[in-house]
C-alpha cells in the first residue's frame, strides 16, 4: 500500500531550490553544502567525478612534460645539438670500423681471417714447438746412460725377459706380523692340521658275525640274519649259509661283494622324542616311528632301551651295538630322570616310602626317588629318579600310590642332560660326556660281583 501524499500548501515550507531528493523511507535529505556554507547544486551521478573548476587549475605535470624538450632538440653532452635518429636503426654505433679493419694492439693491421680456417696461430711457423724440440733431442731410450754411468743394454719386452711378478701362495709368503707378548714368532708355531679320520677296527674278539657286522653299522643283528639266509655275505670269496659262526676279522667279509669297512669308533647322540612316535625301526601295524622323524645327516644308528609310544623327552641313539647293550640293562645302574605330571592326591610319605623298593603283581621294582615339585589344581609335577628302567616302571609305582600319569618326559640320562634340545632335534653328545658315562658303567660291574 502507497502512503499518501503529504499535503502542499501554504501551510508547508517552501523547498530550497538546492534541496536533495528526499529519501527511500520519507526522511528528508541532508543539504550538501560548499566550503561558504552556501547549497551545493545538484550534479547526477552520470556526469562522472566532479572536477570543480578544472579549467581554473593549472596542471602542472602536463605543463612540466610540454615545457620538456624533445628528445631530438635535446642539446648533447658537449653542448652541440643531437640530430634525430629515428628509433628502427638500431643502436647508434657511429663510425666504428669493421672487424677485420680494427688495427691490432701492436698498431699493424690485422688481416681478414674466415671462422672456418680453424682458431688464430699467428706466427706459428716463427715460434719454435719447444716440446718438440725437446723430444728430437732426447736420446733413444735404449741409448740413455744408466744411473751408474754406462750405457744400458737393449731389452725386449718379451714375456720370457720379463722378470715372474706372480704373486706367491699363502703358504709360500713370509708370515711378517708381530707375535703378542710371550710368544713366539708366528713363523715358528706349528700349524694346526685336522684330525685324521677315524680308524676303523677290523680285529674283534671271538663273536658271531651278526653282532661284528651289526657293530660295522651294516644293519640290525636280524637284518644281518636275512641277509645271510638270502646268500648276500661271502667270506674269503665263499658265500655263507648260516649265521651261526663266531670270527676275529672282518677283512675278508664281502656284502654284497663289496668288502665291509670296519667297526668305526662308538658315536653316542641324544634325541629329543614327542609324544606319540613308536621306539622303534619299524612296526608291523604301520603306526609311525622315531626313524621316520630322525633329523638328516645322521649315520646309522640304534636307540638305548624304549620310551612309550605317549612318553617323550631324552633318547639316546648310538652306532655301537655292544654300548647300547650295556647302558640298556637294569644292572648297568644309571640313573634315569622323569618329570611326572599325575592326576590325584599323594603325601610326600607314600613318597618316600618308595626309596626302599617296591614289588607289583610279583615284579620288583629297585629303589626309587620322588619328590613333589608344584601342584597344579588336582594335578602334581614330581621329579621321579629311577635306576633299572623296566619297562613302564614309572606308571606302574605312581598308579599303585594313586596316582594316574597323563605325562611322562625324560629329561637326563646318566651326565647327559635334555636340556633345551628342541623336539625332533639331535646333536652329538661330547667325547668327555661319553667317557663320564662309559666309567659309571665300569664302576657297576664290581657291585654285581
Amino acid at each position: 500500500m502507497r502512503p499518501p501524499r503529504k499535503p502542499s500548501g501554504p501551510g508547508r515550507p517552501p523547498a530550497r531550490p538546492n534541496a536533495r531528493p528526499p529519501r527511500a523511507d520519507g526522511r528528508p535529505a541532508r543539504a550538501r553544502s560548499n566550503d561558504d556554507g552556501q547549497a551545493r547544486p545538484f550534479r547526477s551521478s552520470d556526469a562522472g567525478p566532479d572536477r570543480r573548476e578544472a579549467d581554473a587549475r593549472p596542471d602542472r605535470r602536463r605543463a612540466e612534460t610540454r615545457d620538456r624538450l624533445d628528445r631530438s632538440d635535446r642539446p648533447s653532452r658537449d653542448g652541440a645539438a643531437r640530430p634525430f635518429r629515428s628509433r628502427d636503426a638500431g643502436p647508434e654505433r657511429g663510425e666504428r670500423p669493421a672487424r677485420s679493419e680494427r688495427p691490432v694492439r701492436d698498431g699493424a693491421t690485422r688481416p681478414f681471417r674466415s671462422r672456418d680456417a680453424g682458431p688464430d696461430r699467428r706466427d706459428a711457423d716463427a715460434r719454435p714447438d719447444r716440446r718438440r724440440a725437446e723430444t728430437r733431442d732426447r736420446p733413444d731410450r735404449s741409448e740413455r746412460p744408466a744411473r751408474d754411468g754406462a750405457a744400458r743394454p737393449f731389452r725386449s719386452r718379451d714375456a720370457d725377459a720379463r722378470p715372474d711378478r706372480r704373486r706367491p701362495e699363502r703358504s709360500e709368503r713370509p708370515d711378517t706380523r708381530p707375535a703378542g707378548p710371550g710368544k713366539p714368532p708366528r713363523a715358528e708355531q706349528p700349524r694346526i692340521k685336522r684330525a685324521p679320520p677315524p680308524v676303523r677296527q677290523t680285529e674283534v674278539a671271538e663273536q658271531r658275525i651278526a653282532k661284528a657286522l651289526a657293530r660295522a653299522g651294516v644293519g640290525s643283528r636280524r637284518d644281518i640274519e636275512r641277509m645271510v639266509a638270502e646268500g648276500r655275505i661271502a667270506i674269503a670269496g665263499e658265500v655263507l649259509t648260516s649265521p651261526a659262526l663266531n670270527i676275529t676279522s672282518l677283512k675278508d667279509v664281502t656284502v654284497d661283494g663289496q668288502p665291509v669297512a670296519g667297526i668305526a669308533p662308538a658315536k653316542l647322540y641324544r634325541f629329543h622324542k614327542p609324544a606319540g612316535f613308536l621306539t622303534a625301526a619299524r612296526d608291523p601295524a604301520g603306526r609311525p616311528t622315531i626313524m621316520d622323524i630322525l633329523p638328516e645327516g645322521l649315520p646309522r644308528v640304534v636307540p638305548v632301551g624304549r620310551l612309550d609310544m605317549n612318553t617323550e623327552g631324552l633318547l639316546l641313539l648310538t652306532t655301537d651295538g655292544e654300548l647300547k647293550r650295556a647302558l640298556e640293562l637294569p644292572s648297568s645302574n644309571v640313573p634315569r630322570v622323569y618329570r611326572v605330571r599325575a592326576f590325584g592326591e599323594v603325601t610326600q610319605a607314600a613318597l618316600e616310602s618308595l626309596a626302599d623298593g617296591i614289588s607289583i603283581d610279583g615284579i620288583h621294582y629297585g629303589p626309587v626317588l620322588a619328590d613333589i615339585e608344584r601342584k597344579t589344581g588336582h594335578n602334581l609335577w614330581l621329579i621321579v629318579t629311577i635306576r633299572e628302567g623296566k619297562n613302564r616302571e614309572v606308571r606302574r609305582i605312581l598308579e599303585h600310590i594313586g596316582l594316574q600319569v597323563n605325562r611322562l618326559i625324560r629329561v637326563a640320562y646318566g651326565p647327559i642332560g635334555l636340556d633345551d634340545l628342541p623336539p625332533r632335534m639331535a646333536d652329538e653328545i661330547p667325547e668327555a660326556d661319553l667317557a663320564l658315562l662309559r666309567s659309571m658303567l665300569k664302576a657297576s660291574k664290581p657291585e654285581q660281583r
